[in-house]
């Protein structure tokens, strides 16, 4: 059941609290849990999680692939392990140690990757993962989520810890638009319809997902009927709402806070090429670094508002 709060204002919760506050609930039913960070758990609130349970929540320190090394440790006497750094160090200098210590030994690691994006605002261009999804995505079995609010994240937090395997959840540390209301609920693989329509498909998550609800309302003012898809699960994808939005719609747009060379637009086209070739716009990073300012400015930089969207649905309308 999924419960649209369709106001667009702040989460009264912080992306982060969604995480950290259901994973302490988590690791007080179940002594299998444990926690590795890597120096920020002030960050994001999981310094809870040390004073709650000493035993079974680390800080690794600034050691990203060493910390990456010792969760494998932990997965491999039977524990259920979460992972968390900011997304680019858990991309870029962990990526090897989750490929081979994780991923090809069959372990149970679930990795978190906060600051996805533009979120990472005046942390600046080294610390604004574009890539992160990608990486992740390129291993074999992996499941890899970019849910918008804490609702969404607390859900997915749910999830995740059911599913064996290694996983890859990105989110805004911060404050963020409330998409969900409690009590909505999720499916790994299975996106969500949010709003029907005929005339062109936008599929978004993430904290850009509100910018494609907004499109939604800017569109219908002009007469435009645009079916609205919430694709939180960028691996696996789900092809078959995918292919039937195509087939349904003939024009999609994708929206994304990440590189459209390698993320959610990619898998999109992947789907697309391979079972019904559709007119596809992709809203997002064209292939650049971050750089440094507050996020409402990197939106507008990067092309992720409202707007954009508006224009690629026109631009995808056209070329049908």
């Amino acid at each position: 059941m999924i419960k649209l709060n369709g106001k667009h204002q702040p989460d009264s919760r912080t992306a982060r609290d969604g995480m950290a506050n259901t994973l302490n609930a988590m690791m007080a039913e179940d002594e299998s849990i444990c926690y590795i960070d890597c120096d920020l758990m002030v960050c994001v609130n999981t310094n809870q999680l040390q004073k709650n349970y000493p035993t079974r929540a680390f800080n690794a320190g600034i050691a990203e692939a060493n910390a990456m090394g010792i969760a494998a440790g932990l997965s491999s006497e039977g524990k259920k392990v979460w992972y968390h750094t900011f997304g680019c160090f858990a991309s870029r200098r962990a990526y090897d140690q989750a490929y081979m210590s994780v991923a090809y030994s069959k372990l149970n690691v679930k990795v978190l990757g906060s600051d996805a994006g533009v979120s990472a605002t005046f942390n600046g261009g080294t610390h604004m993962p574009f890539e992160d999804a990608a990486t992740y995505m390129s291993i074999p079995g992996t499941v890899v989520c970019d849910p918008c609010d804490s609702t969404q994240i607390a859900e997915l937090t749910k999830l995740l810890n059911e599913h064996y395997g290694l996983t890859y959840m990105r989110f805004p540390r911060k404050d963020v638009v409330k998409v969900y209301d409690e009590g909505s609920e999720f499916k790994l693989g299975k996106g969500v319809v949010l709003h029907d329509g005929t005339d062109v498909t936008i599929i978004s998550s993430g904290i850009v997902l509100d910018e494609a609800l907004k499109a939604y309302e800017m569109l219908k003012e002009e007469g435009i009927s645009a079916r609205i898809i919430d694709m939180f699960t960028w691996k696996p994808i789900d092809k078959e709402l995918i292919v039937k939005a195509a087939k349904e719609t003939r024009a999609i747009v994708t929206a994304e806070n990440h590189n459209v060379t390698c993320g959610l637009g990619s898998a999109v086209a992947n789907v697309l090429a391979a079972e019904c070739p559709t007119v596809l716009e992709k809203v997002g990073s064209q292939d650049r670094f971050g750089q440094v300012g507050p996020q409402s400015f990197l939106m507008e930089e990067y092309n992720m508002l409202a707007k954009d969207i508006v224009s690629a649905a026109k631009k995808a309308i056209e070329r049908k």
